[in-house]
């Protein structure tokens, strides 16, 4: 009686429901979901949800960026020569290198690759360090050379220039724990991924994760030429 109730169903209507019937006993589906393809939507839209609140937020502190960028526009470029262009490119190919094994991870996820994905997530964790070791020496650098507003700030400098280091400490720090955040979940998705969790039916985590550290390795691309490449651009000016 079952396989002929099935078989009345419209179109792939019985195939989706057999489907359906077999996600129940998947340890893996939670008891508010339909499906395991149900859960997936819901957990990536949650995501977007989630990151379009962060744009929102980094979308503020670019405005005010821009605002100062336009009312001190030489103060801004003089200031940004005194950034570390160097520890700033490296970075960013860090970070982007970081992208393509994070998005590795995943298609590993998907294809049930279980050393696929323990190698690439080790490997974003291990960049995503190193961005935190480099930007922790660059940093050094900045209290060395009395570089951090207040008290210490080098009186030498314009005040406008000051408001330019505000805004880069703010904007990298806040992106640096961020950073911190992305490490975290890469070291939980790693022990869920060494346990074998993961596979073809079950990658939600890697994939809700992946686009986490994705959206952090995309404002840093927005903050590199922003914050660091205008004091190139005001050397060769000067010249």
């Amino acid at each position: 009686m079952a396989n002929a109730h099935e078989s009345t169903l419209p179109g792939g209507h019985a195939a989706a429901h057999g489907k359906a019937h077999d996600d129940d006993h998947d340890p893996n589906l939670q008891h508010h979901f339909y499906s395991m393809d149900q859960q997936l939507e819901a957990s990536t839209l949650g995501m977007w949800v989630f990151l379009v609140t962060e744009v929102m937020f980094f979308g503020g502190l670019f405005m005010a960026y821009l605002l100062y960028r336009y009312w001190y526009p030489m103060d801004w470029a003089a200031a940004s020569n005194h950034l570390n262009v160097v520890m700033g490119g490296l970075n960013t190919a860090v970070l982007i290198v970081s992208s393509l094994t994070m998005a590795l991870a995943v298609r590993s996820a998907q294809v049930g690759s279980w050393a696929g994905q323990v190698v690439n997530l080790i490997l974003t964790i291990i960049f995503g360090t190193v961005f935190l070791v480099v930007k922790y020496f660059e940093y050094a650098e900045k209290f060395e050379h009395h570089l951090v507003p207040g008290p210490d700030f080098d009186p030498t400098l314009p005040r406008q220039q000051q408001l330019f280091f505000s805004l880069y400490f703010i904007m990298t720090g806040i992106h640096a724990a961020h950073m911190v955040v992305g490490i975290g979940i890469m070291l939980v998705i790693l022990a869920m991924a060494w346990k074998g969790k993961f596979g073809p039916k079950y990658y939600g985590p890697v994939e809700v994760s992946g686009l986490y550290w994705h959206f952090v390795d995309i404002v840093w691309i927005f903050l590199f030429p922003l914050l660091y490449l205008l004091g190139a651009h005001f050397s060769t000016a000067a010249h």
